[in-house]
């Protein structure tokens, strides 16, 4: 029997324990997509307890509080810090074979140097220890990320973001960390929405454009795409939260589809209307991230909100999201790559479905637009995403991936995380990584050539990702 989340946990051979130990474990991390606060590590935010630390704003954790019949009071309600943090120690011990439960367990060792684990017998004494420990100077936000390794870092901005905080950080030489925008415009293309009027008028603002039409629009979009671009953007986010299609689109049908959002507050745009609209500014925005080499990430499968109750109550991101879709979808996304590579506006791209049965389907379709020529493929598949970055999870992306493509070209592991420690989760996808591949060397798939290994495992732990994105990493 193994020591519980010892030395070599997970690790299930003698050589996943060598790749590990001497070669993925001491890598730095780039955490190329999350949503940690610029706000906070600007301002270096400190924390009073655990339960600021760890609960608040994770939804992650939270449907696990809730899926244990806990009070919302004792979640997003009024209860005290205190309590909050009981109800997810009251919770753990049934949390078995979830990934919180190993990812707990790996913040208290790695940020508090506690392998208590945690209980309801136990919550007081590591509340105690937690809360002395964040006392201490050197459990700041900055010191978080610079115990984690982390060299670079992209945080998930708006458009119409001032993205001041970052200029500060960017300013600060006492911080050496790359915090860097990536640009997420969901906002501005879903015009079937009320408040889409409001918002055009602040993109207006910010871009000191007067958009009153489609090709203004553009035009302040490139304002601001130019202006991330100079802070060191170099990834654009995209979620196809309601997918509308991808459809044959001109300026002149986009325009009809925009102005009338504008006259509607988006309560008249019709699907039809709303896919020639996003079609359109997909050109668009293709073509402005192929001239400046950003890499675009597209998430799509999930279908958010759904208890509408709780919607109206909390609002979004508050766990009630769920996986959707299906592998139709990924057909979908098919036709959106193939439109940008006929106007030469495919710039790299990474995919993610929420859902477990497109692993096979995008591995295949991203083999389809490989074809760049420049030392890495055009499209890649991104990492197990949300729900699916557990163990199980995990392997089965990974060994789809190797299957049907070149997996030694992967780019691992990222947090989506509004955490600043979550990034012993690059720990846990490394040691799943290096115990895959181990166990593809012990059955005899792959010959124990430690060299050829230790490179695969260095690229997708970190070269990739950097060369892949651009970083420029001193």
């Amino acid at each position: 029997m193994k020591k519980f989340m010892g030395n070599n946990f997970l690790l299930n051979s003698d050589f996943a324990q060598l790749l590990f130990h001497t070669y993925a474990e001491n890598l730095p991390i780039i955490d190329y997509h999350c949503h940690v606060s610029p706000k906070d590590i600007a301002e270096d935010k400190r924390y009073s307890n655990i339960t600021e630390l760890w609960l608040s704003g994770d939804h992650y954790k939270w449907r696990a509080i809730r899926s244990n019949g806990t009070p919302e009071k004792y979640i997003t309600g009024d209860a005290s810090d205190y309590e909050k943090f009981y109800e997810y120690a009251k919770a753990m011990p049934k949390l078995i074979g979830n990934p919180l439960y190993h990812w707990t367990h790996l913040e208290l060792q790695r940020y508090f140097n506690c392998d208590t684990i945690l209980s309801e017998e136990t919550c007081e004494e590591i509340w105690n220890l937690t809360s002395e420990i964040l006392a201490k100077p050197d459990m700041s936000v900055r010191n978080l990320i610079k115990k984690s390794n982390v060299v670079a870092l992209c945080t998930t901005d708006d458009p119409i973001d001032s993205l001041e905080y970052h200029k500060a950080i960017a300013d600060d030489k006492s911080f050496d960390v790359q915090v860097l925008p990536a640009f997420r415009p969901d906002k501005g293309l879903n015009i079937n929405k009320k408040g889409i009027k409001e918002y055009i008028a602040k993109l207006s603002e910010v871009s000191g454009v007067e958009i009153t039409d489609i090709k203004s629009l553009k035009d302040a979009y490139l304002k601001r795409i130019e202006f991330f671009d100079s802070m060191g953007c170099r990834t654009a986010d995209h979620g196809f939260d309601e997918y509308a299609g991808f459809v044959k689109s001109n300026e002149y049908e986009a325009n009809l589809a925009f102005t009338k959002a504008l006259e509607s507050d988006g309560e008249k745009v019709t699907p039809e209307e709303l896919a020639v609209f996003k079609t359109e500014m997909f050109k668009f925005f293709g073509a402005q991230y192929v001239n400046r080499k950003w890499v675009m990430q597209i998430h799509f499968g999930v279908n958010r909100n759904v208890n509408t109750n709780i919607f109206k109550t909390l609002g979004a991101d508050t766990g009630f999201d769920i996986i959707g879709g299906g592998t139709i979808k990924v057909y979908d996304i098919a036709k959106l790559l193939d439109m940008l590579e006929i106007e030469n506006a495919l710039p790299r791209t990474v995919l993610y479905s929420i859902n477990p049965t497109d692993n096979a389907a995008i591995a295949s379709l991203i083999g389809a637009y490989q074809t760049s020529g420049d030392g890495y493929p055009k499209v890649m598949q991104g990492s197990a995403w949300w729900f699916n970055d557990s163990i199980a999870g995990m392997k089965e992306q990974m060994t789809s991936l190797a299957n049907m493509s070149v997996f030694g070209n992967f780019l691992g592991m990222l947090t989506d995380s509004r955490s600043f420690t979550s990034y012993p989760r690059h720990e846990y996808f490394r040691r799943i990584l290096c115990d895959l591949i181990g166990s593809w060397v012990e059955k005899g798939l792959y010959p124990a050539d430690t060299e050829a290994l230790a490179q695969i495992v260095c690229d997708i732990c970190y070269n990739n990702t950097k060369n892949f994105f651009g970083f420029k990493i001193i």
